[in-house]
């Protein structure tokens, strides 16, 4: 996402009013909508013409479902942060969007102010769920953290190393604190943690902050 101007969103739903509602929203509170869409063909078209920094995403769409896009356009561009708005607090939903790539997940129920702040956060590269579906996403992780490790090639380089404010900050990610907590927590700036964040992201070889806290935790890091 570029410092220069404002965030550029998309808004994808099939119920127009719905749509129109959520664009005028992010629009009116200063938000740059480039695009938006009905339908996941659509979407997929509307997103790689527009490149969007943010793409808010309803699962539910006619001709392509929203995992599919998200996987699409994710695998397209990893630096496109998708927030999922849906109607469903399904467990079996809400994983199955992070899996193809979402990083955050909000239901809506979730009022306006709600919603501004989740694509906010989302931009930065916070995971924001709505209250209740974070303990899910990270009891998933720790489930899968636990499954057997696939053998690995003894010849294969070592882990690239983090340094100690990296790993502090990596801890603290995976504990489920947000950018912001963690600044206040370390007495350090907001885009400072983000900084931490990007090189830790960079070393590892992952593309977002989902895919951190996973790595964190099948290391234990959130339970030191």
């Amino acid at each position: 996402m570029s410092d220069k101007g404002p965030i550029k969103v998309m808004v994808v739903d099939d119920h127009p009013m719905w749509r129109d509602a959520v664009a005028r929203d992010l629009a009116e509170s200063g938000f740059d909508v480039v695009a938006t869409a009905g339908d996941g063909d659509q979407a997929v078209r509307r997103a790689r013409a527009a490149g969007p920094d943010v793409l808010v995403l309803d699962l539910n769409l006619p001709v392509k479902p929203g995992v599919q896009v998200c996987k699409e356009l994710v695998g397209h561009n990893p630096a496109l942060r998708v927030l999922v708005l849906s109607a469903s607090g399904e467990h079996a939903d809400v994983l199955e969007a992070v899996k193809s790539g979402a990083t955050g997940y909000l239901l809506k129920s979730a009022s306006t102010e709600e919603l501004l702040d989740a694509v906010r956060r989302t931009a930065v590269g916070d995971a924001v769920f709505t209250p209740g579906l974070a303990g899910l996403v990270l009891g998933e992780y720790r489930r899968l953290a636990t499954d057997p490790a696939p053998t690995t090639d003894p010849d294969q380089p070592r882990a690239p190393q983090l340094t100690e404010r990296e790993t502090e900050v990596l801890r603290l990610v995976a504990k489920g604190l947000s950018y912001k907590q963690i600044a206040e927590r370390l007495v350090i700036s907001h885009r400072t943690v983000q900084n931490h964040v990007q090189n830790t992201l960079g070393k590892l070889q992952l593309h977002n902050r989902v895919e951190l806290v996973r790595y964190a935790i099948e290391r234990g890091l959130d339970d030191e």
